[in-house]
């Protein structure tokens, strides 16, 4: 074999080989981590490149973010914290975008125990315990404050009010039934194994601001082909009926050639 034909077979091969797999890591607020659960394995399925999943309370995982932790991708449950690390320096330019818009349900793990008219229920305060988020790290936790205040019920309630750091011990919190009641997400009464059981009261959006959930490229993350490449799939059809399925409406799909 000729050396110029050996080089032939060694580029061809190299060709052929399937492209070395990237991994990121991406920080995911806590409402979004059965949805995000589905979408990981799909992204997997589908290529080469892997994921590492961080979950937590929103503020929680600014402040790991803002302090060195090696986050590739923040997927918030708001938008004013990917805005301020674009602000601030740390994310890519232009990569910030919504990728999901929440709802807010007052939920029960007893039945009856909520009516259809969840105000009712409130006002009545036939209960000993409310779990909310904290709403100073967890936006789901703010809209629920926003709720109780627009109701004029928060002063009243507020010693009946349990906090958990995010909206995942909120909902715990209600189904070990050491809340009777709590404000949750939509996303976690909806999955592969059905509805829980218990009663709810999806909350009107009229009654607080949006919940946008945001996302953006932290600048660790720019030239990481996993991370660029879960963005792109977050865009695709598959991923989109993944999210509506657990329970979040999806913003229209970016136009091709916006920045990242």
């Amino acid at each position: 074999m000729t050396r110029r034909t050996a080089i032939f077979f060694v580029a061809l091969s190299l060709a052929a080989a399937p492209a070395v797999a990237a991994e990121a890591l991406v920080a995911v607020a806590a409402n979004f981590a059965g949805a995000m659960t589905e979408l990981e394995a799909a992204f997997e399925r589908g290529g080469t490149h892997r994921l590492r999943v961080s979950t937590g309370a929103t503020g929680t995982l600014y402040a790991q973010a803002t302090h060195g932790a090696p986050y590739d991708i923040l997927m918030a449950a708001d938008r004013v914290r990917p805005e301020r690390l674009e602000t601030v320096g740390l994310a890519v330019p232009g990569s910030r975008r919504t990728y999901a818009v929440g709802r807010l349900v007052l939920w029960s793990a007893e039945p009856n125990r909520v009516s259809e008219n969840g105000v009712d229920t409130l006002r009545a305060g036939d209960f000993r315990r409310l779990a909310i988020a904290n709403p100073e790290l967890a936006p789901y936790g703010s809209a629920a404050r926003d709720v109780l205040r627009g109701l004029g019920l928060y002063d009243p309630l507020r010693d009946r009010i349990v906090m958990g750091e995010n909206i995942g011990q909120a909902h715990a919190m209600v189904a070990t039934g050491s809340a009777e009641l709590g404000f949750v997400a939509l996303s976690q009464l909806t999955g592969p194994d059905g509805e829980p059981a218990g009663s709810r009261w999806p909350v009107p959006e009229t009654l607080h601001a949006p919940i946008r959930q945001d996302l953006v490229l932290l600048h660790r993350g720019t030239a990481n082909a996993a991370a660029r490449a879960f963005l792109d799939f977050l865009e695709t059809a598959a991923a989109r009926r993944i999210l509506v399925a657990a329970g979040y409406r999806v913003p229209p799909v970016r136009p091709s050639g916006d920045a990242r």
